[in-house]
């Protein structure tokens, strides 16, 4: 390694671990202050406002949008749109959330003044309880003094972390409040990977399913099973699945096969999914089992199959 390389590297872990350690200390320092801010939250009819200027505006729109993405309604407000007519965005049934590292941004006053003005409950994040910003506020959220990890105090670093790191905190408290599910969090990411793995079976299953009765001869049977061509087939006794026929069926059943009905094949009390299981769920018993399709059941009955091809098409796997 080269000496380059070894200050980079030395550089990383040393900006990682200032900011690691402000974490710690953040956490030991949290109080009532932070369970009332989250009494607010929960408290308000309306929507979380979220503002901030500068790198806490970034981290403000973050916040805002993780806010908005497990269950309690948000959105960012630019503190200088605000001051041209935003702030008809604000209303009373809000609350606000104002991020100011120093408590004096200047472009947060109109914001500030607002709240005040029409008695809408704000929480404010800063690093001096004296500051203007937590001063007004309903609630307080005081970061601890912690160096930046610049080594020259002027680089926001450690202070941004530390405040996205409680705006998560924020958030992730009202979301097990709320006993937010992963169904629900899917309603907000219907898209990429993230969607995909939180897809149910419901969404994936074929329902034009391969059945035969227990007693159909097996030379029609398998024409049944090549014709859906998922290379199973199920076979029912009236409305419920007995049984299935795979491709390791017909191989131990070889000698002999045509003149066997579908019961005498099948192997019995196959594994079987819910349409309300989450499709990574079916991906990880198909991959357990060794096997490529799972028949789908509702109280016993069939309703749908869903097979390896459709989770790798639909980007679960």
């Amino acid at each position: 390694m080269t000496s380059s390389t070894t200050d980079y590297l030395g550089t990383a872990r040393r900006v990682i671990g200032i900011e690691a350690a402000a974490l710690v200390t953040l956490a030991e320092a949290l109080d009532d202050s932070f369970v009332a801010a989250v009494g607010m939250i929960l408290g308000a009819r309306g929507r979380v406002i979220v503002s901030g200027m500068g790198k806490s505006g970034h981290i403000a729109r973050k916040i805002a949008a993780t806010f908005a993405s497990t269950g309690t309604p948000a959105q960012f407000v630019h503190p200088a749109e605000a001051s041209h007519g935003d702030l008809g965005m604000v209303t009373a049934e809000d609350v606000v959330l104002v991020l100011s590292y120093s408590g004096e941004t200047p472009e947060l006053a109109n914001l500030i003044a607002h709240t005040r003005r029409f008695s809408i409950p704000m929480i404010g994040i800063a690093s001096r309880a004296d500051s203007t910003l937590l001063r007004q506020s309903d609630v307080a959220l005081v970061l601890p003094s912690a160096p930046e990890a610049c080594g020259t105090g002027i680089v926001p670093t450690t202070s941004t972390t530390m405040t996205l790191a409680l705006g998560d905190a924020l958030a992730l408290a009202l979301m097990e409040h709320r006993e937010f599910t992963p169904a629900q969090f899917r309603v907000f990411h219907p898209g990429g990977k993230l969607g995909a793995k939180l897809a149910h079976v419901r969404d994936l299953m074929h329902s034009d399913l391969p059945l035969v009765p227990v007693d159909m001869p097996m030379t029609e049977a398998l024409l049944v099973m090549s014709g859906k061509g998922f290379g199973v087939l199920g076979v029912v006794d009236g409305d419920r699945l007995a049984g299935v026929i795979t491709d390791g069926d017909l191989r131990r059943h070889m000698d002999g096969l045509l003149s066997h009905r579908a019961a005498e094949v099948m192997t019995t009390a196959p594994r079987t999914i819910g349409p309300d299981a989450l499709a990574e769920q079916a991906v990880a018993i198909m991959q357990e089992r060794k096997i490529t399709a799972l028949f789908v059941v509702r109280d016993g009955a069939p309703v749908g199959l869903i097979h390896i091809h459709d989770c790798l098409r639909a980007g679960v796997i």
